[in-house]
């Protein structure tokens, strides 16, 4: 049996994406919950949008589908944070 049989939730490549106003701290505002429990992204991205966006994609294994949504929705309380959800990859 493989560990993605057995921990299929922690195994998953997640997906956060997070369009946000321009602002200088926000890419590491974004990132703080991500830190706090330790975890090193697989990948992010962050590139300016439209006039006065910044779009922010954090791509994350080892933690389950809850946990990533919880930490989007902390995400979501960030003043500056436009939208903020996630998906399975």
């Amino acid at each position: 049996m493989s560990i993605e049989e057995v921990f299929p939730e922690t195994t998953a490549l997640l997906s956060l994406k997070v369009t946000a106003e321009s602002d200088p701290g926000i890419l590491a505002r974004v990132l703080v919950p991500i830190q706090n429990l330790n975890v090193i992204p697989r990948r992010v991205l962050a590139e300016c949008g439209a006039v006065g966006q910044i779009h922010i994609e954090i791509d994350i294994v080892g933690l389950a589908e809850r946990r990533v949504a919880l930490i989007t929705s902390k995400i979501g309380e960030i003043p500056s944070v436009l939208s903020a959800h996630w998906h399975r990859r």
